[in-house]
């Protein structure tokens, strides 16, 4: 019975439920929070939906209390998280770009629960969370954060390298359950699946053909079922507090919007949210008044016992769950903020903000925009102009909220170029340091007019790194035929051309990059390795000098410059990039052999020693490596030693092919 059980909710088939096991005894309960990239509300069964795609979420809800108006407060992976894990909003956290560091000082779920002596783990699905390529500061508070993601290699696959399938991060989770002892954990477990492009593994791929993004969310509802079996398997299911949520949802056209990340209309702000206490506790209630993700990190912890601290902003929903009479009136009319600068970032079009209040959505643009949700709940009739004493009331309240929720001790930080390749494959635009002021931004190129470009531009983003880039060449074209200051564009469409080859094509597009993101780390990278590409290494020189000055800890980086001060013989300038190659990264192969080489040369060959050493230990069938040694040693006159490595030289070769 046991395997057809976890047929069934693995495979997304059937809503059986399992018996609830016994409650863990332990003064606070554990906490797993789960977090699903791109989910929409209305792909949700307890939502409404009649499309079948979540039974074993359908099954939690019934078990705990779900929140039917629950909104993103910014329609990001990284920033949106930033909201959830703090509980504070952009506009305090500064975190409103998606590669900008998660300050050391916020208030930081993890952090408070591992101090009141919780295990922390944190499962991974996307390379946006890695900290080794963006998403800095997230780590803190967890004694595990596993990510361990890198940069899609030519012909590698994406699951291998850049995202995890859901199947894969249960598995994570499995793991780390099984290697907890006693007390209390706090575990978040992240799955991007649903996020383009849309690829679910067969049996879904099949089942769901017409709507491959329908297929993700079955995909990823299955896993969820598979790992909240092994938490009744492990009898801990009735005795931990589960929080389910998406970050942001997406959009399938609405108001002409693909994907997600410019527009604040429900179809990417509208998000699930769901809570299952410890011991049944409220089981099927559901609760229709407004609340924000910026809510859960304070819910979180007035469940678990705690207090929030008094930097949190957002409000604990668990008032809420009791459903008294007077509660509900307290909670009265809660308005609701979101907001994006994903168009300014991008394209230095306006920036949105939203501020739901009443039966109202009001949008401050350019063009600003008033909804009747009651009347109008797909947001299709603007009627700011018809209403303007409201929408005069709203934007006040809005910029209000915005200036008393606001933080100078938490400033949007400068954001350099380190992640840009990783957001770039996401089909994102890096931010390029630009920095918000608020409200007061509003004004300029209204996204409203331009949206089809910015679609574009995610296609052609996303296509990039497609073996074959014909029709991201094509796409991003377009959107520089359209809207010439999209500089993100200029850089994809010189990678696509340096892909086939035709570099007389990429160099011009890397240089408008350069030209047009000054400072910008890789666009002057790209440059400097297309001009060697094509024979220019002198030319390539202040290319790779200025991506090294802006992003001075990428080791590769340091290690390209100093190759082509060798090749141009600029000798010390060399020796001096691979040392700073070698204090990032000690066992970087290349920066070992040939520092040694050249010091080898030069004749410190007691210098010289160790980098060859290391370079022979870190790849034991190197002919340089041993060659170098060779030299080395009867240099020092350890002629036995010398021929050794001379021996192996032979061999080696003897090995190789011809």
């Amino acid at each position: 019975m046991r395997v057809l059980q976890w047929v069934l909710l693995v495979f997304g088939l059937s809503g059986v439920a399992v018996a609830a096991s016994a409650p863990a005894k332990q003064s606070h309960p554990n906490i797993l929070l789960i977090t699903m990239d791109t989910t929409r509300a209305d792909r949700m069964g307890f939502l409404g939906s009649d499309r079948g795609l979540t039974p074993n979420l359908d099954i939690l809800a019934r078990q705990g209390v779900v929140f039917t108006r629950a909104y993103s407060q910014i329609p990001l992976t990284t920033p949106s998280h930033a909201v959830i894990l703090s509980g504070t909003y952009p506009q305090f956290n500064g975190v409103r770009q998606l590669e900008a560091p998660l300050g050391a000082k916020l208030p930081y779920i993890p952090d408070i629960f591992r101090h009141n002596g919780y295990s922390t783990g944190a499962i991974l699905g996307s390379i946006v969370f890695d900290p080794t390529v963006n998403a800095e500061g997230f780590s803190r508070g967890f004694s595990t954060y596993d990510a361990g993601f890198h940069l899609r290699a030519a012909g590698e696959d994406r699951y291998q390298s850049e995202e995890r399938r859901a199947e894969t991060v249960v598995g994570h989770v499995v793991r780390w359950l099984s290697q907890q002892q006693t007390g209390p954990f706090f575990l978040w477990v992240h799955f991007y699946d649903p996020h383009s492009p849309y690829d679910p593994p067969e049996p879904f791929r099949t089942r769901y053909s017409k709507s491959l993004y329908d297929g993700e969310i079955a995909y990823m509802d299955s896993a969820i079922g598979r790992l909240l079996l092994t938490l009744r398997e492990k009898k801990l299911y009735d005795g931990t507090l589960i929080a389910v949520m998406a970050d942001h949802g997406e959009a399938f056209g609405e108001h002409g919007e693909r994907y997600h990340g410019v527009f604040v209309y429900d179809s990417t702000v509208h998000v699930p949210l769901l809570f299952k206490l410890p011991g049944g506790r409220f089981a099927g209630e559901r609760r229709g008044f407004r609340a924000g993700l910026v809510d859960v990190a304070p819910t979180l912890l007035q469940i678990s016992g705690f207090v929030p601290p008094s930097a949190m902003q957002g409000r604990s929903l668990l008032p809420l769950m009791e459903a008294k009479e007077k509660n509900e009136k307290d909670w009265g009319d809660r308005k609701i903020y979101s907001e994006s600068e994903y168009a300014k970032v991008a394209f230095n079009w306006s920036p949105l903000y939203a501020w739901r209040a009443d039966k109202y959505l009001f949008i401050a643009a350019p063009e600003r925009e008033l909804y009747d949700q009651n009347l109008d709940p797909a947001t299709e009739h603007n009627i700011a102009s018809e209403s303007k004493g409201v929408a005069d009331t709203l934007v006040n309240q809005l910029a209000q909220f915005q200036k008393k929720t606001s933080s100078d001790t938490n400033p949007e930080a400068e954001v350099g170029s380190h992640g840009s390749e990783s957001l770039a494959a996401l089909g994102y635009v890096a931010s390029q340091g630009v920095v918000s002021k608020g409200i007061e931004d509003v004004g300029g190129v209204d996204p409203k007019t331009r949206i089809a470009i910015a679609n574009e531009l995610h296609r052609g983003l996303e296509d990039s790194e497609d073996p074959n880039p014909e029709e991201s060449i094509a796409e991003l074209e377009k959107v520089i035929r359209e809207e010439p200051n999209t500089r993100m564009a200029y850089l994809a469409l010189g990678r696509c051309y340096r892909r086939l080859k035709q570099t007389d094509k990429a160099i011009p597009m890397f240089r408008k990059a350069a030209e047009t993101m000054p400072g910008f780390g890789p666009a002057q990278y790209e440059l400097g390795r297309t001009l060697v590409e094509s024979g220019d290494w002198a030319g390539a020189i202040p290319a790779f000098e200025a991506a090294v000055a802006d992003s001075p800890k990428e080791a590769e980086w340091h290690f390209d410059l100093g190759a082509i001060y060798e090749r141009t013989r600029r000798i010390p300038e060399a020796m001096a990039q691979f040392r700073e190659t070698l204090k990032l990264d000690p066992n970087h192969l290349r920066a070992n052999l040939l520092l040694g080489r050249l010091l080898g040369m030069n004749g410190d060959a007691a210098r010289a020693l160790p980098f060859l050493e290391t370079a022979a230990r870190i790849k034991p069938d190197s002919i340089d490596a041993h060659t170098y040694l060779a030299n080395v040693y009867a240099m020092l006159n350890r002629m036995k030693d010398s021929e050794r490595e001379q021996a192996m030289v032979q061999k080696l070769k003897a090995k190789s092919p011809q």
